[in-house]
């Protein structure tokens, strides 16, 4: 590093306020107790100065970065980074053979630290699991998706996974409080006077995301109100309402809070809660959640959930399908909306999905069982010759439209799929069915 870049990186004035408040040492980080905590995990691991490798997992702006650069400089490790989405194949060689050079010629160790490591692929992954073996490097991947389902097998198995979680409101306005205070890296240069109660608007809009808190102080800061009497300026709501804009809804639609939120919706709606079930649909159709998908959902709901308990919810959802396509958005969440509370609202069974499993269940235990004689179609002299259709009952013939027949294969007679519930109109179909059943009425054929 020569004079210039030296002095560009020690003047810290161009960076972003998030970029200089980033914390300098563990005393400085704030949150995440439950992990660096007295006794806790990576305390535990500092204190045995033994670092592993470690996949840190945690919504947007909880100190994932930081974390990993203070985890290498307390373990006395030299700290390389890479961006998955950035990096190739290519980037990775490069640092691993820079790695093993300073573990040959000086000793040292080396912590990668990939961000967003869930966008690597299965081969990048893979490039980095003999060097993690071997001992070249201590990895620390960075990831806000599932690394149960974006990291690989074997490169999880040798790494920890620390789950870091939101910063609460009272940790979010302890990074504000800095940040106005402080001199040299924050804004206490300004002199800003700002209210608890537009501190406390920070903290809790920021939605647990630190970086996102400092970006809205600091937009702020640019538009305070100056008092050059007293020679102070003054952040007041305004400007933190328009600083923080209409934030971002945390909803990756290919990731795991897509899948968390698509599951409060579904077990809202079983669990007959119209008020979640709602409010869950909006954050999704809000974070930009193809309205489609949520309608496939409810339509799939109406079967597996609702069922023969209310027959016609599959014609709500289904008519809300249709309605939304003939009117799009905005208006198009109200049908939505009335299908949502009547899906919530209705009558619960789902013999739907546990008749079809155990009729499955049957098929795949006895195979093409051969369909009974007397139920194939005698359309041919052969067929007639070998005695389809002889024998039988047409139940328009009979009274009631109903005959007593065996229709199953014979290695299935007496089998029963379909156990019809107490709710809502199921209530029904249960009476009809143990008429129709009764002893006197089903003896079948022998």
């Amino acid at each position: 590093m020569d004079l210039f870049s030296r002095a560009a990186t020690l003047d810290r004035r161009g960076q972003p306020l998030a970029e200089r408040m980033r914390p300098q040492t563990l005393k400085e980080f704030i949150g995440q107790a439950h992990v660096l905590g007295p006794g806790k995990l990576l305390r535990r691991v500092l204190d045995a100065k033994e670092l592993p490798s470690l996949i840190l997992w945690g919504p947007p702006g909880t100190g994932k970065t930081t974390l990993g650069r203070l985890l290498a400089a307390e373990a006395g490790a030299d700290f390389v980074a890479l961006s998955a989405v950035m990096a190739g194949v290519k980037d990775l060689r490069e640092a691993m053979a820079e790695s093993a050079r300073r573990r040959d010629e000086h000793g040292r160790r080396t912590v990668l630290f990939v961000d967003e490591i869930h966008r690597f692929n299965k081969a990048q992954q893979d490039a980095l699991l003999p060097h993690v073996e071997s001992g070249t490097v201590t990895l620390i991947g960075a990831t806000t998706e599932n690394p149960s389902f974006e990291v690989n097998a074997a490169l999880l198995s040798r790494a920890k996974v620390v789950v870091l979680h939101a910063l609460s409101e009272s940790d979010l306005r302890e990074v504000v409080n800095r940040a106005i205070a402080d001199p040299e890296r924050g804004l206490g240069q300004l002199a800003l006077d700002v209210a608890d109660d537009v501190r406390d608007l920070l903290a809790r809009e920021a939605r647990g995301d630190a970086r996102r808190a400092l970006a809205a102080l600091e937009a702020a800061a640019a538009v305070a109100i100056p008092d050059p009497s007293a020679g102070r300026r003054t952040i007041d709501r305004a400007a933190v309402e328009e600083a923080l804009q209409r934030r971002t809804l945390l909803y990756d639609k290919a990731g795991d809070e897509h899948y968390g939120v698509v599951s409060a919706f579904i077990k809202s709606l079983r669990g007959s809660d119209p008020d979640a079930a709602v409010y869950w649909m909006a954050r999704m159709l809000e974070a930009g959640e193809d309205p489609l998908f949520v309608l496939r959902r409810m339509v799939i709901f109406a079967s597996e959930d609702v069922g023969l308990g209310d027959p016609r919810a599959l014609s709500v959802a289904l008519s809300a399908l249709d309605a939304f396509r003939f009117v799009g958005l905005p208006e198009g969440v109200l049908p939505m909306t009335q299908a949502v509370v009547y899906l919530a609202t209705a009558p619960k069974s789902n013999t739907a999905l546990t008749t079809y499993a155990a009729a499955k269940a049957d098929v795949d235990a006895h195979g093409a069982l051969p369909v009974p004689a007397h139920l194939r179609n005698a359309a041919t002299g052969l067929g007639r010759s070998l005695g389809w259709g002889a024998g039988y009952q047409y139940p328009h013939d009979h009274p009631d439209h109903h005959v007593a027949e065996d229709y199953l294969p014979i290695e299935l007679r007496g089998h029963r799929y379909y156990h019809p519930t107490n709710q809502g109109h199921e209530q029904t179909i249960a009476q009809k069915l143990a008429l129709l059943r009764a002893p006197e009425k089903t003896g079948g054929r022998s």
